[in-house]
């Protein structure tokens, strides 16, 4: 599904952001990239992307080497990968109804169809109800919600979340992971970008630790198992126990 094959990216004034990183997700997984900040956690989104192009080696999405489409097919690409911004990027003037349906109006989609999937993806994300709200009415979880939605609104392959926990509260914080998981138990591919350690030891999923630019190493978190304590087997009755029972009643 992604691909990263000896990928390095260093901007105009010498920086090296990536350094000749590879790695596969494959199709329904779902990985956390964790790192500090400056690790290239966001510089992988925007390379999925093709806002910028590796300065080295090889990307792909969906069996398609990324760098070598034509700019007309951006867009296609782009289709493939929904985004959920850490800064949310929503029209504030805009209601989460019209936020989360420009997707589709960019898509061209007819807009009988976009109040039913609209609608559809509200009530996947708990927001049933505030359709009509601007984003001003709504708490910092239901916003991210709202930026989730719209990343999923026109059925990508893969979801993106750059930091979507990272202004949240702890329980809050663990309510957007669950939100997660159970978009990608429908079979999404989901990739978080995070610096939130307490969820991903946490979490039993791939792990891939980024530090200045490289892949310090990659883990695979096992659920731990709970102990179960063993149950003592009832004692049987003895004849002498039995007969006893029986001349009594």
């Amino acid at each position: 599904m992604i691909i990263f094959n000896k990928v390095t990216k260093k901007f105009k004034d010498g920086t090296v952001i990536l350094d000749d990183i590879s790695f596969t997700i494959d199709k329904g997984e779902f990985v956390f990239l964790i790192g500090p900040s400056g690790a290239g956690k966001t510089t992988i989104s925007r390379l999925l992307l093709r806002e910028i192009s590796p300065t080295k080696g090889r990307i792909f999405v969906d069996n398609e080497e990324i760098v070598k489409i034509k700019k007309n097919k951006i867009p296609q690409l782009r289709r493939k990968i929904g985004t959920a911004f850490q800064d949310y990027k929503l029209f504030w003037d805009r209601t989460i109804f019209e936020n989360i349906s420009l997707p589709l109006e960019i898509a061209c989609k007819k807009k009988e169809d976009n109040k039913e999937k609209v609608n559809k993806i509200l009530s996947l994300v708990s927001l049933e109800g505030k359709g009509e709200f601007f984003p001003l009415q709504l708490s910092g979880g239901e916003l991210q919600r709202v930026v989730i939605a719209r990343a999923l609104v026109a059925g990508p392959k893969i979801l993106f979340a750059d930091e979507p926990t990272g202004n949240l509260d702890q329980d809050t914080a663990w309510e957007i992971i669950d939100l997660l998981k159970r978009i990608n138990e429908k079979g999404t591919t989901v990739v978080v970008s995070t610096h939130n350690v307490d969820i991903v030891d946490s979490f039993p999923k791939r792990v891939i630790h980024l530090e200045k630019g490289k892949i310090k190493k990659e883990e695979k978190k096992v659920k731990p198992v709970k102990s179960v304590k063993p149950v003592k087997p009832k004692k049987e009755k003895t004849k002498k126990a039995k007969k006893k029972k029986e001349k009594d009643e």
